[in-house]
């Protein structure tokens, strides 16, 4: 008899607008798990509501108050495997409003991809005292998710597109953080 597949669960936390749902959803489109014809149908549909660039977050964003506001606000799953895993990716809420859910989403993760948006002025709002990244980093590690995958997004919003220096400030100012946190 085979071996049994291991099954990880991934959460996808951070800052509101930090770019979680569409980064998301545009790995899933990537790795095979949506159609294109799917991915047209919701470009299509945001772009008649203004919200052209929020195709990829609709993979996850399936709420009509999600779509409407652009945010998330209760967590999405999306469940797949590969040859040796069954993997389940919770896309959580970002909003403060809703961090009820995001803890509900992160208890249930054996891992954690912390997104940082990267421009002027976002990633400091995610990373100051009140910021939901930093809150979502301690909750993460404080409800056992002792993983934690950081990525970056955003970088073409930086000054200049694609700032190795900005990417450099953000790498030190996280490390630091994470590694005060445990």
């Amino acid at each position: 008899m085979g071996k049994e597949k291991t099954h990880i669960n991934i959460v996808v936390i951070g800052h509101v607008d930090s770019g979680k749902s569409t980064t998301t959803g545009h790995l899933i489109y990537k790795c095979g798990g949506i159609d294109k014809r799917t991915i047209e149908k919701f470009e299509k549909e945001a772009a008649e509501m203004g919200k052209g660039s929020f195709k990829y977050a609709w993979v996850l964003d399936k709420l009509k108050a999600e779509r409407e506001r652009g945010i998330t606000i209760d967590i999405s799953l999306w469940k797949f495997e590969t040859t040796k895993y069954y993997i389940t990716i919770i896309d959580a809420p970002g909003h403060r409003d809703f961090i009820k859910n995001m803890i509900t989403g992160t208890s249930q993760a054996d891992c954690a991809v912390l997104i940082f948006a990267a421009g002027v002025g976002e990633f400091e709002a995610g990373i100051s005292k009140n910021g939901q990244t930093r809150e979502h980093a301690l909750l993460a590690y404080t409800l056992g998710v002792k993983q934690l995958i950081v990525g970056i997004n955003k970088m073409d919003s930086t000054e200049p597109p694609y700032s190795e220096k900005r990417y450099d400030e953000i790498v030190k100012e996280v490390s630091a953080y994470i590694k005060k946190i445990g």
